[in-house]
């Protein structure tokens, strides 16, 4: 689609959001809103008629691009035969939404609970877990991000926790391996591997082990970083879990279905967890949907004791509908490949690339549609290019860093001193190519910050 200026439509549309929306995460007077006009596979583009290639995917969830014809034909043939439904009953849309999930899933996640987005996911996840143990902790790792509500956001190990946080949650924090920022002193992932887990191991023995209930991980955290885990490092963490009957929760919230050129990134370390979240990629955000894939052992807990807890919009079946045609057309277009294939041949060797010619380029980690690049201020010690949860001036580097990709007419998903390439994942060979254009000529900008 060509995009058609109407900047007077536009103007109205900044008025109303200005004089009436509050926005998450923001100091509401200090924001400035893209008014957006419209959208179509990776792009979108604003009232002035100007373009921009999305390399955020929304939020990481557009995994089939926007305006998919057979996602939208589903979603109005389901309005036009049953729009909503109470999700006591038994409704086709939710039903096929299940089964097409769960047999997806690893291992025994065969019962599917459904949520209205992924942090609520987090919290009925970590309710099952409290009730099937009867312990009452949970232990969740620094730099990671599971949600905004009450108990999802205490989980979380980034700043957007501490304005919520009372230390009334029953929520003990460690750290997860991350070799290029190591607080283990380690030189190797090997070692880096072992040591946190023994820090884990650790954590648990002083926690006490018969007070906690699960153990919450993103497979691969998303928002802190994209920092996939050592070798061996998930299921170390599983047989910790085994010995001491904690249960594993894995949030696959932001890394599945498809996003690590695998249905979901716990395929990748052959771990299969007790709960798993997740929502935003199963129908690419068209309508909200999330959930909480139940192994057989906590399901059979609530076989004959009711769980209590649920959701009025549990199951929509809008958004049920919208997720059975996106795990089709996924599978008909072969997307979860794509993203593998691309991330290999396109995306990573274009961001080592990049690395190579750019010195505020301190590390290109990923994978499928699933990178980040750690920007710095100098290699040899790795001094972020901003401050840790820098704003104001001191972020400054990183924002004129993302005001240059959005000239080169690139939208990018940009966090503290990172940014992060996150297209759909059936954005094309050409459409990486031009993204990467455009991060070249951003990064010299972040260059000029270099010592």
């Amino acid at each position: 689609m060509t995009p058609q200026p109407n900047p007077e439509a536009g103007a109205a549309v900044k008025a109303a959001d200005r004089a009436h929306v509050f926005h998450s995460w923001s100091a509401q007077e200090l924001i400035d809103p893209l008014a957006v006009a419209g959208a179509e596979g990776s792009y979108f583009w604003d009232y002035d008629g100007r373009r921009y290639l999305d390399f955020t995917s929304g939020l990481v969830y557009t995994n089939i691009g926007y305006q998919h014809p057979k996602v939208v034909a589903a979603i109005q043939e389901q309005a036009a035969q049953m729009t909503t439904f109470a999700p006591a009953f038994a409704v086709e849309a939710r039903s096929e939404a299940a089964r097409l999930i769960a047999e997806r899933t690893p291992g025994d996640l065969d019962k599917i609970f459904f949520t209205n987005g992924g942090a609520d996911a987090v919290e009925h996840a970590l309710r099952m877990a409290r009730l099937h143990t009867g312990r009452p902790k949970v232990l969740s790792a620094y730099r990671s991000y599971h949600g905004g509500t009450q108990q999802a956001v205490n989980v979380t190990g980034d700043p957007r926790r501490w304005a919520s946080d009372s230390a009334t949650a029953g929520v003990v924090h460690f750290w997860a391996p991350f070799l290029y920022r190591s607080r283990f002193y380690a030189e190797t992932e090997e070692q880096e591997c072992a040591r946190a887990l023994e820090h884990l191991e650790t954590t648990i023995a002083f926690e006490g082990p018969s007070t906690v209930a699960a153990i919450i991980l993103e497979t691969i955290p998303g928002t802190a970083g994209v920092m996939p885990p050592p070798p061996g490092y998930l299921a170390g963490v599983r047989a910790l879990c085994d010995k001491y009957g904690i249960v594993l929760v894995l949030d696959e919230v932001m890394a599945g279905f498809g996003r690590t050129g695998t249905w979901f990134a716990a395929d990748l370390y052959d771990v299969v967890p007790d709960l798993m979240t997740f929502a935003k990629g199963v129908n690419s955000g068209y309508v909200p949907l999330g959930g909480v894939a139940i192994s057989a052992e906590i399901a059979a807990t609530f076989a004959t004791r009711a769980y209590p807890g649920g959701l009025t919009y549990s199951g929509h079946p809008l958004a049920c509908a919208a997720a059975v045609a996106t795990i089709n057309v996924m599978e008909e277009e072969g997307l979860v490949g794509n993203a593998a294939s691309l991330g290999a041949s396109v995306v990573g060797p274009g961001l080592r690339e990049l690395a190579e010619r750019h010195p505020s380029v301190g590390e290109v980690r990923g994978t499928g549609m699933f990178w980040a690049l750690e920007l710095v201020r100098d290699r040899e010690t790795r001094e972020p290019l901003v401050p840790y949860n820098a704003s104001g001036e001191a972020n400054a580097p990183m924002a004129a860093f993302a005001a240059a990709a959005k000239k080169a007419g690139l939208w990018p998903f940009v966090n503290m001193n990172r940014t992060h390439v996150v297209p759909p994942l059936n954005t094309g060979e050409a459409e990486l190519k031009e993204g990467l254009a455009a991060l070249d000529a951003a990064l010299s900008v972040a260059d000029e910050h270099v010592r």
